[in-house]
């Protein structure tokens, strides 16, 4: 077998195509800096950056050390069926990269952002240390204690979808001393949610091809609990209530009309919940919904920016 790029090693290890979401998330925050100013408001590009750097960097290592556990220590990766979007690069057992160059990536990338968590945490706002921490703790214990008691799907879209919303729009607006009622507008809060679901949404469906090789690795996801059928009855809801919040959005006046755009992805999520409700143990037919899960995210946080820009101009 003829060895891959280095580059393209390092970039299927890190799921580089899935980063774009942690560049979106923190796109929203930054978008609504510029609609909700404070007195201390001035865009810095440097403190942008370092917010993107930050956030795609947490994304990396987490996605690494899933693949250092996944692909070496527990070998559910070796057991299952590899798709575009799961079972994992198999770049370890192919001896492309050795356990020790992930995991020190894997560090590296994590100690870069937390260090990024603790720059912002000084020059903006201490509320910022605390998103950091539950981001580096979610990341450190993600795949050998989270995702064995079903937690492992909250906390990800927690961490890597609302707080980053919010903590983007914090880094760019506050100061040490600004209040904590202060912090943050309403619909910045409210608009958080919706991202924070689709990235719970990303991780839950990708886990479906997976599952006898997750519970036979030690993982008690929520797939494993549910089941398959119950699963992607519970996904349904989610994409029901990402959907539902945003039009809520809109008819309450929280959010402009605008924000209506988000809205358009709606066809092709339902049809990734009707292939999931229908085919939802046959991996070849859950590819399209794979995709099309992938695809909803994307372009609702896309479009998310795209209203508040459009709302501000």
């Amino acid at each position: 077998m003829e060895k891959p790029k280095k580059f393209n090693i390092w970039m299927a290890q890190i799921r580089a195509p899935f980063l774009i979401l942690a560049v979106l998330l923190v796109g929203i925050g930054i978008a609504f800096s510029f609609k909700y100013p404070t007195d201390y408001s001035e865009f810095r590009i440097l403190n942008a950056i370092l917010l993107v750097i930050g956030i795609v960097s947490a994304h990396a290592s987490i996605n690494l050390f899933n693949e250092y556990s996944d692909n070496f220590k527990t070998g559910i990766d070796s057991k299952t069926t590899q798709t575009p979007f799961s079972g994992g690069s198999k770049m370890i057992s192919k001896g492309f990269t050795t356990p020790k160059q992930v995991k020190f990536v894997a560090i590296s990338t994590l100690i870069l952002s937390f260090c990024i968590g603790v720059y912002f945490s000084f020059v903006s706002h201490w509320i910022i240390m605390v998103f950091a921490i539950i981001g580096g703790l979610t990341i450190v214990f993600y795949t050998d204690f989270l995702s064995k008691i079903f937690l492992g799907e909250l906390f990800s879209g927690l961490t890597l979808g609302t707080l980053v919303v919010m903590g983007a729009y914090i880094a760019m607006t506050a100061v040490p001393e600004t209040a904590l009622s202060n912090l943050l507008p309403l619909e910045v809060v409210w608009v958080s949610i919706p991202p924070g679901i689709l990235t719970l949404l990303l991780l839950f469906l990708n886990e479906f091809p997976d599952v006898e090789a997750d519970k036979e690795g030690g993982r008690f996801h929520l797939v494993i609990l549910l089941g398959r059928k119950n699963a992607a009855y519970l996904y349904t809801l989610g994409i029901i209530a990402v959907f539902g919040i945003i039009a809520m959005l809109a008819i309450n006046n929280i959010s402009s009309p605008w924000i209506c755009l988000a809205l358009l992805p709606l066809p092709i999520a339902v049809k990734a919940c009707m292939t999931a409700i229908k085919h939802g143990k046959d991996i070849k037919k859950m590819i399209p919904a794979l995709g099309g899960n992938v695809i909803t995210v994307l372009a609702t946080d896309l479009l998310l920016v795209v209203a508040i820009v459009i709302d501000i101009i």
